[in-house]
């Protein structure tokens, strides 16, 4: 089968940053399901790990934490799908990536497609779904179905991928969104996506924010990285939450967030795969409850660019855009 992978991990400037390989089709066993491959996003997590590091593969490794599909074949014990099944799903970082004709995942971190959608379309969201959803519902303890209607979220970086359908998340469950945004073009983006106001995460978003009238926020997602942490201990409001996805190294001081007894919490959606949870099938189910909103017209997807093949030349071309920082929305590519 074709696939892009790679031996040595270079700058993406580099020609062979990435390759174009062919590699062994894999059988299903157990609970994996054989995806044919139709289309790939791309996210920062994939330049994280392709990142320039003294290490050399002995085999090509490929890469990628978003794809949509059709299923191939099936392990014997797979009891969600069959063959002829359209799927979109997010993989496991600890196993060889969708970046190929041909994908082993589990069927318990797979959704049914959004039948409303393309495969390009539907490739987009899984990650940045299953990011934004556990942040706000699993882990900030949000009522999906708008129980906690009224209350405001501030998301920061709101622009990209997770913040993306963040938005539109939050909006379904009746929350006040107050999403930051940078320049022009993400900020009539954010608003395009139904955010109710829009501040600019580079100025005093303090400032920003108690001119909107509000003191504090009921509730952060922190979807860039920990430099604005003192900005949301500042802005939370007592005995709130802040939820973050990134940048671990950063200096967080703690005593205002224990004068007002606040809460932080970690999202990192590849834990349940990587370690085998009990809970794995919650993945399955929320992506599948995800494609219901968007047949339904509730939620859109935040493709903003498609390449297409899905090749090394273009795989290079989308780690180079994304490691602008300036990326709306989600790149993705199709077809090989």
């Amino acid at each position: 089968m074709k696939a892009v992978a790679l031996t040595h991990y270079l700058p993406i400037t580099d020609p062979n940053s990435f390759l174009d390989v062919d590699l062994p089709t894999p059988t299903p066993l157990g609970r994996d399901i054989l995806v044919a491959i139709k289309a790939v996003a791309v996210n920062p997590v994939d330049t994280k790990v392709r990142a320039p590091k003294d290490l050399v593969e002995e085999t090509p490794r490929v890469l990628g934490y978003d794809a949509s599909g059709v299923v191939e074949a099936v392990g014997p014990d797979v009891s969600l799908f069959q063959p002829g099944d359209e799927v979109y799903y997010a993989g496991d970082i600890t196993r060889p990536g969708t970046n190929s004709q041909f994908h082993l995942v589990d069927e318990r971190i797979v959704g049914v497609k959004p039948k409303s959608l393309s495969h390009a379309q539907a490739a987009a969201l899984p990650l940045t779904t299953i990011t934004a959803y556990e942040a706000f519902f699993e882990r900030l303890g949000i009522d999906r179905d708008g129980g906690n209607k009224g209350q405001t979220i501030l998301i920061i970086g709101a622009g990209g991928g997770v913040g993306s359908i963040g938005i539109q998340l939050a909006k379904q469950a009746d929350l006040i969104v107050i999403a930051t945004a940078s320049r022009s073009e993400t900020s009539d983006w954010v608003k395009e996506l139904g955010a109710d106001h829009v501040i600019n995460h580079r100025e005093n978003m303090v400032d920003q924010v108690r001119a909107l009238g509000m003191q504090y926020v009921d509730h952060i997602a922190v979807f860039n990285d920990m430099r604005h942490w003192e900005t949301a201990v500042e802005l939370i409001r007592p005995q709130g939450g802040i939820v973050a996805i990134d940048d671990v190294e950063q200096a967080m001081p703690m005593a205002g967030m224990k004068i007002k007894a606040a809460s932080l919490h970690w999202e990192f959606m590849f834990a349940r795969s990587r370690h085998q949870t009990p809970d794995m099938i919650e993945q399955h189910r929320l992506l599948t409850y995800v494609a219901g909103q968007i047949d339904a017209g509730n939620i859109r997807t935040t493709l903003s660019q498609t390449l297409t093949p899905i090749n090394a030349q273009n795989m290079r071309k989308a780690h180079a855009l994304i490691e602008t920082g300036q990326a709306k929305g989600k790149i993705v590519l199709e077809g090989f």
